[in-house]
């Protein structure tokens, strides 16, 4: 009973947050093709503008009607009285040394979210934000500090893509994370729209093997999540195998405990070839022991999955630190001695604060994030 006394206010907070309609022009980058064709036609235009118009937004990313000279002076005038493309403000963009850029953005009503850029060996993989803050409350995660602002929009979560190409053109950005800011399961509804758009052959035109989801384990919102059909990369943030550990770094886990999560991943119905990605981030002292990696093979035994090792990205105010190398390769030595695939997931971005857990939306920032000796930073 106290578990869900406690919890209940931090799940009602996050799932009745208020939609973000505003009253003004319509944002096209808010529309599926067959909405935006729907939407045209009401408004006495052709339907093929529709096909026209998407054509400007994702492949030749315009951000303005004046730019499509395809489309007649007379339905321009239209469009720009009646609604937007949809464009995010550049802030600042920060760059690494390893070639991770962070790019700060300004929404339209003065808040900011963050999105990354990671470089890959033949491509470049995106992680952008679903929430302005985090209500989820995770002790290790730097954006938890912020609070919930608020949801993003669908169109803010396809134009973060969009503003990527432009600045990275070639088709480089290949690979989509939902693992910035925010618990993408709590904003359900504008997130499966905005996969949707990914997806869409006409709208970004991502593969399905290309966009992974990572959740803290709204176990309500899992199974429904699962149950759309989407068929992308699913990551749950794992970080514990005790719920006496978990309650503390996770309080989610005092709503949904481990039994409960794990139990709901193994009968997710999951296509053939797919598996979860569990993650697991390594805290100096905390969650790092052998023990605690022999009872995660327990944990996991029979599930199709991987686990990714994250060994602790630190920022200001954080009172853990990152386990020594050795524990971290010892860690994975237990995993990979069990059969488990283990990779050690040394954060990209670490320098300018655009590693897993540490971004906070431009927020002040002290001292200098170290780098890992011998190891990306």
């Amino acid at each position: 009973m106290a578990r869900d006394k406690v919890s209940g206010g931090l799940i009602q907070r996050a799932c009745m947050m208020p939609r973000q309609e505003d009253q003004g022009p319509v944002i096209l980058k808010e529309l599926l093709p067959q909405e935006l064709r729907e939407l045209l036609v009401g408004w006495g235009l052709r339907p093929f503008r529709a096909e026209q118009l998407l054509k400007w937004m994702y492949l030749r990313l315009a951000t303005d009607f004046q730019e499509m000279t395809d489309i007649s002076k007379a339905d321009r005038a239209t469009l720009a009285q009646r609604c937007r493309v949809g464009e995010l403000e550049l802030l600042q963009s920060e760059a690494a040394s390893d070639g991770t850029q962070k790019l700060l953005l300004g929404l339209h009503d003065a808040l900011r979210a963050e999105t990354v850029i990671i470089p890959e060996q033949d491509h470049l993989t995106q992680c952008i934000s679903t929430q302005v803050g985090c209500s989820m409350g995770c002790a290790f995660c730097r954006t938890s500090s912020l609070s919930l602002k608020r949801h993003l929009r669908t169109w803010e979560m396809i134009e973060q893509v969009v503003m990527a190409r432009r600045l990275v053109p070639g088709g480089r950005v290949r690979n989509v994370v939902l693992m910035g800011m925010g618990e993408p399961l709590a904003n359900y509804q504008a997130v499966v729209k905005a996969i949707r758009i990914m997806l869409e052959p006409r709208g970004l035109d991502l593969s399905k093997r290309r966009i992974t989801l990572s959740t803290c384990g709204l176990v309500p919102e899992l199974r429904r999540f699962v149950a759309e059909g989407l068929d992308i990369g699913l990551a749950v943030s794992l970080n514990a195998t005790t719920d006496a550990q978990r309650d503390i770094l996770m309080p989610i886990n005092k709503k949904y405990p481990l039994g409960l999560l794990l139990q709901t991943c193994r009968e997710l119905p999951l296509a053939p070839r797919n598996r979860i990605t569990f993650e697991y981030v390594l805290l100096d002292g905390v969650n790092d022991s052998l023990e605690d990696a022999r009872r995660l093979v327990r944990l996991l035994k029979g599930l199709r999955c991987k686990v990714n090792l994250i060994p602790h990205n630190p920022y200001p105010g954080s009172p853990f630190r990152s386990p020594p190398e050795d524990r971290i390769l010892a860690f994975q030595k237990t995993l990979s001695d069990s059969g488990m695939t283990s990779p050690i997931r040394w954060s990209h971005g670490r320098e300018i604060w655009a590693a897993c857990g540490q971004l906070a939306a431009g927020e002040p920032r002290a001292g200098t994030c170290p780098t890992r000796q011998g190891h990306p930073s």
